[in-house]
């Protein structure tokens, strides 16, 4: 999801050098950052295979009370396992073999001990009791928590964004992207009659507990994203619909039916697209689902949170400043490539959240291509670059939940737009759609994206990648006059550093593969701007030298 878009914010800062090198401060981290993002022994040891939760809301009094079946797999033996649930819940008792364990809370970690060793390879279950107010989102879904609010027939209307913030702010969970559970889970949530609950995956019933609460239980059949498990609480109305096998599910707030079965006709032919380029849609066993929300957006696996009020572009704005961002509905779009890219392919630790974002950005500008052509998604790709803030490299410091720089979503896109053309216009198709099939539902790290791309384009793309993924520079072209000839070389930062470019001269494409170093242009030119670069094809800065 969209987590950086601060418009004013990027005025300002897309008016920074982007040749020069911009002064990073080395940040400092604390103890409670290792305790969510690391690996420790105690996380490492186990591999949850399932979660069960079973909650109540209250909406009043704005808490939760429930508990959480984790079942898990012991990768190492041990007697001491790490559980994640923030310090301002309430641990009421956890559970093995119907015993009480002992445990130690250390912020936002929470210790488990287990009387006896469990043995490697043994598949074992805790009962995780809990209750309290969470976190409430000051401004979903930019910042995590719970969205407590009302629709405009004053029903309640609440839901949940937590990523990058943490499931762990409101149940007990294995609070790492690099854990999903392998069996997929349950969701059961008891909210206020008159009220339905939509969680992901598939419904199985509802059942009035006779004590003002009905309990709305829902099924994953997939490995799912700890941030992506989700609660959706409203009057909701459902419109069912199906495309190609696949169930199509929106549910929408009552007074919003009619518009929402016209504004989202634009699914299926989104679909079409995305399933073409990358593969069959990852969860069709948990169906599609579009869940009216009272935030912007974000991906949760088949029940994507919906909140663009039904306006073209983002919130009825344009972010490529061309006009074809009012083509389409931002959030449908977006939301749903990371159904792909996010949420079947998954990075292992937020620092390479790029793998989510560039990749689903550039969902859209595929979405374009399909429907609207190639110049066009060219130009709104281009476009895209006025939100590049160029402050921190894309790549974030692992092992501390700590993302990189927002230009993940932008810069990201316009990378892989970059290599594409590298590539081979042809041949990228095939190599995407093979690496979505490859790694569909797995966890992986950027190495591995960047090992595949080289292997299958049978190119050395490492230090392409890596300029735009360490650096907060782009590769500067620069062309010279040397005697009676031209010459050419790339600026970079990363060392030894060679990407083809494209090159109109006199209007005709060429193609060349240029170094750091400076070389001779191999075509008949007769002066300095007889030479145009295409920088709609390649993300660069150009600097001629007359």
């Amino acid at each position: 999801m969209r987590k950086y878009i601060l418009l004013l914010l990027f005025l300002f800062l897309k008016t920074q050098p982007i040749s020069a090198q911009l002064t990073v401060a080395k940040e400092q981290y604390s103890h409670r950052d290792s305790l969510q993002g690391g690996l420790r022994t105690e996380r490492s040891c186990f591999d949850v295979q399932r979660y069960d939760l079973n909650i109540k809301i209250n909406i009043d009094q704005k808490s939760i009370i429930g508990y959480n079946d984790i079942t898990f797999k012991v990768v190492n033996h041990t007697s001491k396992i790490q559980i994640d649930l923030f310090e301002n819940m309430k641990i009421d008792s956890i559970l093995y073999d119907n015993q009480k364990l002992n445990y130690k809370r250390d912020e936002i970690a929470t210790f488990i001990y287990f009387p006896n060793t469990l043995p490697k390879g043994s598949t074992q279950k805790i009962r995780f009791y809990y209750s309290g107010n969470p976190k409430v989102a000051k401004r979903a879904p930019w910042d995590g928590g719970f969205t407590f609010t009302h629709d405009l027939n004053n029903k309640p209307w609440v839901a949940v964004s937590c990523q990058g913030f943490g499931a762990s702010s409101w149940y007990p969970v294995k609070d790492s992207q690099s854990d999903e559970p392998n069996l997929g889970a349950s969701i059961k949530v008891a909210v206020p009659n008159g009220l339905m609950n939509i969680s992901n995956g598939r419904f199985l019933g509802n059942e009035d507990l006779k004590n003002g609460y009905t309990r709305w239980d829902w099924e994953v059949k997939n490995p799912i994203n700890t941030y992506d498990i989700t609660v959706n609480i409203g009057d909701y109305v459902l419109i069912e619909d199906h495309h190609k096998g696949l169930d199509l599910k929106y549910y929408v707030l009552r007074n919003n039916e009619s518009k929402a079965r016209k504004h989202f006709e634009e699914v299926k032919p989104m679909l079409d697209c995305f399933q073409s380029k990358f593969g069959e849609y990852p969860f069709k066993e948990d169906s599609y689902k579009l869940v009216e929300s009272p935030y912007l957006g974000m991906e949760h696996q088949s029940a994507i949170a919906y909140g663009n009020q039904y306006k073209k572009g983002y919130q009825g704005k344009d972010l490529s400043g061309t006009g074809i961002g009012l083509l389409f509905d931002y959030i449908t779009i977006h939301e749903t490539g990371h159904e792909w890219f996010g949420n079947s392919i998954t990075s292992k630790d937020i620092a390479d959240m790029w793998i989510h974002e560039a990749f689903t950005m550039y969902s859209e500008i595929v979405f374009i291509e399909c429907l609207y052509g190639y110049e066009k998604a060219l130009e709104y790709c281009k476009g895209l670059r006025m939100n590049i803030a160029h402050d921190r490299p894309m790549i974030g410091d692992f092992g501390v939940n700590k993302e990189g720089s927002g230009d993940i979503y932008y810069k990201g896109a316009n990378m892989l737009n970059t290599l594409r053309h590298v590539i081979g216009i042809d041949k990228w198709w095939d190599i995407l759609l093979n690496f979505s099939k490859k790694y569909k539902k797995q966890i992986i790290e950027g190495k591995t994206v960047i090992d595949f791309f080289n292997k299958e384009s049978k190119k050395n793309l490492t230090p392409i990648f890596n300029q735009y993924l360490k650096y907060t520079t782009i590769p500067l072209l620069e062309i010279q006059k040397k005697d009676r000839t031209f010459e050419i070389r790339w600026v970079t930062e990363e060392p030894n550093f060679k990407m083809p470019i494209e090159l109109f001269i006199k209007n005709k494409k060429q193609t060349i593969l240029v170094s750091n170093n400076w070389q001779t242009i191999p075509f008949d030119i007769n002066k300095i701007s007889d030479i145009q670069p295409n920088e709609n094809a390649f993300y660069i800065k150009y600097n001629p030298k007359n």
